[in-house]
């Protein structure tokens, strides 16, 4: 039997992580002897722990660094780019910020009267890159042209440093809006997943993968996503791992690495962003990610070995179809997810239409004036037997009708009164005034045989 994991079986996950968490226990010059007897004659073992442990040791010069360290306050990096330099056609303005990898700043096109984010890579990373491959591997990104891509102006080189130049967007980041909002309505979530998966698709098909898709590079403007990073993420995915490991850098951001990602594969496909967006998209609906601990190589460990916690304990409001989506997106093999980003959000969206909750169902009006004519129809047939067995003396009323309670499906409690509320509505408006007239609701309710022909006529639910 296959689970989540990669197809393989809970025991033998289990195995990996122990030994894998022993032997971070024991100093690096004794790890070697330990694997020899703890993995003795299990290769693959053997292999899966070393693959875990190459990647902690690669990432360990900068996963460790505390957040504070990894984003220090913006600051000029070069004077080339100090407040009025001009670079290029640009003139800056000020800095809006630094992470691991670049600086960005707000500048003015001087040619386009327009303003840009000027984003200018660190020295070392640039070093290890090199201008020629960076201009040549980020000319393929600034040919993405797609609604839901920020697209590319610009790039080019001065005194050393290299830099791109993007739309300047009036908004927020997706980041922003779940730091204020924690969980997002469903619809909302929904709708900036697939305009997301529409921009991946669309760059695979260009052969272009983002590697890192996070909340902090989407961005929100006119009520629409666009994903941002795709010319780094061209130039870093041809650089390869050798080079950025030497500088203390890795492609990715831990919280939303996929397993072949946290353990240094070479080989990189499609499949990696759609575990991506499923980390981005559990984070929307649930407002956490997958996994939270208390170091980058406890997260990348939990994306490679550990479970997803299920979404609807958390969010009762996600439909199972959409948790099921989600869940398949994480999977921890690439064969086991879904092919591309586009069949991710088909199947969010065929997940959240064709599985409503209860608290989501609703009857709607045309629904409930012709079930109510039904009913009105029926119970006034049901009225008149009733009439000849309790009173055959009595003439009887061919324009009354009786008026039966509904049977309210809905485990949502909130739906409760409708039950004896349409009875009410419809018994009011009845009033035999150019038609029929409905029976005092009280006296129907108390018919034991009314309520048995209202049980079995109400077994088939409405469409």
């Amino acid at each position: 039997m296959t689970d989540q994991r990669g197809g393989q079986g809970d025991g033998r996950w289990e195995r990996i992580k122990h030994v894998f968490g022993a032997a971070l226990e024991r100093q690096p010059s004794d790890r070697a002897a330990f694997l020899d007897a703890a993995c003795a004659g299990a290769p693959d073992l053997r292999r899966e722990v070393d693959s875990l442990l190459a990647a902690h040791q690669a990432s360990d010069s900068f996963l460790e660094t505390p957040p504070a360290d990894l984003a220090p306050p913006p600051a000029p990096i070069h004077a080339a780019f100090a407040d009025g330099q001009t670079v290029g056609s640009y003139r800056v303005l000020r800095t809006l910020g630094r992470g691991g990898m670049a600086t960005v700043y707000l500048a003015h096109d001087l040619r386009h009267r327009r303003s840009v984010a000027l984003k200018v890579l660190h020295p070392e990373l640039a070093h290890a890159l090199g201008a020629d491959r960076f201009l040549r591997e980020i000319e393929v990104a600034a040919n993405l042209s797609h609604p839901h891509i920020l697209p590319l102006f610009d790039s080019g080189e001065v005194e050393g440093l290299l830099y791109y130049v993007m739309p300047y967007v009036e908004g927020e980041s997706l980041r922003d809006r779940l730091q204020r909002e924690t969980q997002l309505p469903v619809e909302d979530a929904l709708q900036i997943a697939r305009e997301v998966a529409d921009a991946l698709a669309y760059a695979h098909g260009q052969g272009v993968i983002h590697r890192d898709i996070k909340p902090e590079n989407i961005l929100l403007s006119g009520g629409h996503a666009l994903v941002a990073d795709f010319g780094i993420a061209r130039v870093l995915g041809q650089a390869g791992s050798e080079r950025l490991t030497a500088t203390g850098m890795a492609v990715g951001t831990a919280a939303y690495m996929s397993p072949e990602q946290a353990t240094g594969a070479s080989q990189i496909d499609g499949r990696s962003d759609v575990y991506s967006l499923g980390c981005v998209v559990y984070e929307m609906l649930v407002g956490a990610t997958p996994f939270v601990g208390p170091s980058a190589q406890a997260l990348l460990a939990q994306h490679v070995l550990d479970p997803v916690p299920p979404l609807r304990t958390r969010r009762a409001a996600v439909t199972s179809g959409v948790e099921r989506a989600v869940l398949k997106a994480l999977a921890k093999a690439p064969a086991d997810r879904f092919a591309t980003p586009s069949r991710f959000s088909e199947a969010l969206a065929a997940g959240d239409t064709l599985e409503l909750p209860a608290a989501k169902r609703r009857i709607s009006r045309p629904g409930l004036i012709a079930a109510g004519a039904t009913l009105v129809l029926l119970l006034g047939a049901v009225a008149a037997v009733l009439s000849r067995q309790h009173a055959p003396t009595r003439a009887l009323d061919a324009n009354v009708v009786a008026v039966a309670p509904f049977r309210v499906t809905s485990a949502d409690p909130s739906l409760g009164y409708l039950r004896e509320g349409m009875v009410d509505l419809l018994a009011a408006k009845l009033t035999g005034q150019g038609g029929p007239r409905a029976a005092d609701p009280r006296s129907v309710l108390s018919a034991e045989q009314v309520r048995a022909q209202l049980a079995q006529l109400l077994e088939e639910p409405p469409r």
